[in-house]
């Protein structure tokens, strides 16, 4: 049974909200492309002993500004939290996923104030900030993924049913996998352009494959080779999702899965070339969540419960057309 929709308000409400997110996600790569993450010393959730910094440098206005709207965020998902519990029945998909994203809201604060209290910014070199950096982008794919599904949700498509699903519910795993594993190497690889920055293109390949390289330069030269065997992964699955479960969103939702990515890639050769300046970085940052979200709205299509199943179609065709030889 297909749920119903929720209001307008709330539907534009969710999609801000999403929105807004990303555009904090954004600003605190910003804070760690530019070396800002000290900028309020080890102190959270005050900046340098004080609520608010008096005579701050560029840095603490860049980090404190990051703290200021990442705090609204929150405020923003227990809105959200609270307005889909409260606006829609018991069983409708919002309410799960609309208290999902405010926990994985309360994680990604979590990790952000781990970061700070364990020192784990600006010219940290540790391969504990590299973890730390890879749970980072783990949990904010989470947060963005679970508001995305709310908006989704909203507009009163059925749940997602992961039982059954046979080797649909196998694609969308591996899809859904692989680009985990590529965000948080993405995430390392831009950790490694910001504390190893390079002249030239030349001299960054030089460090990349020096035998006394740093491992997060080793890590930075993984990350394009896995783009490219992810992204053919990705297509494929989303080809083959929109061909086991025909639905005009499924199929959709491929090809526009399709443009992004071979938008994201030829954002990441121009970071490569580039240098990784940090403009390129946030474009570049911006379409991997795209990615991500467009591959999340796909897989909730094609793992719906009243999603078409062209293989259960094409069973029932060789059982009536054995009948018929019989």
């Amino acid at each position: 049974m297909t749920p119903s929709a929720s209001s307008r308000r709330f539907q534009l409400f969710s999609y801000a909200v999403l929105a807004y997110t990303l555009a904090v996600v954004l600003w605190g790569a910003f804070v760690r492309a530019t070396g800002s993450g000290a900028g309020c010393g080890d102190h959270w959730p005050q900046c340098n002993g004080q609520v608010i910094p008096r005579a701050p440098t560029v840095a603490t206005v860049i980090e404190y500004t990051h703290r200021v709207t990442s705090g609204l965020a929150l405020v923003l998902a227990v809105v959200l939290c609270v307005w889909g519990l409260r606006a829609h029945a018991k069983g409708h998909p919002v309410r799960r996923v609309a208290v999902l994203q405010l926990v994985f809201m309360l994680t990604e604060a979590a990790v952000g104030a781990g970061l700070v209290l364990f020192q784990y910014v600006a010219h940290n070199q540790s391969i504990g900030r590299a973890f730390w950096m890879a749970a980072h982008l783990l949990n904010t794919f989470l947060l963005v993924g679970a508001q995305a599904l709310t908006a989704w949700y909203a507009g009163g498509r059925a749940r997602m049913v992961l039982r059954g699903q046979g080797t649909t519910g196998a694609l969308v795993i591996s899809g859904v996998s692989a680009l985990t594993l590529l965000g948080t190497t993405g995430a390392i690889a831009a950790l490694g352009d910001t504390l190893f920055p390079a002249s030239s293109l030349a001299e960054g390949f030089q460090q990349d494959v020096s035998e006394t390289a740093h491992f997060l330069l080793r890590l930075r030269g993984l990350h394009p080779l896995l783009a490219i065997g992810v992204g053919a992964l990705v297509v494929a699955v989303a080809s083959a999702v929109a061909r086991l479960r025909p639905s005009a969103e499924a199929k959709r939702g491929a090809v526009l899965l399709g443009i992004l990515y071979a938008l994201q890639l030829a954002a990441g050769v121009i970071n490569l070339v580039l240098l990784a300046p940090v403009w390129m970085q946030l474009i570049h940052l911006l379409l991997a969540d795209l990615v991500w979200i467009f591959l999340v709205r796909l897989s909730a299509a094609g793992l719906a419960e009243d999603a078409p199943r062209a293989e259960l179609r094409a069973s029932a065709a060789d059982t009536a057309s054995a009948s018929r030889a019989g």
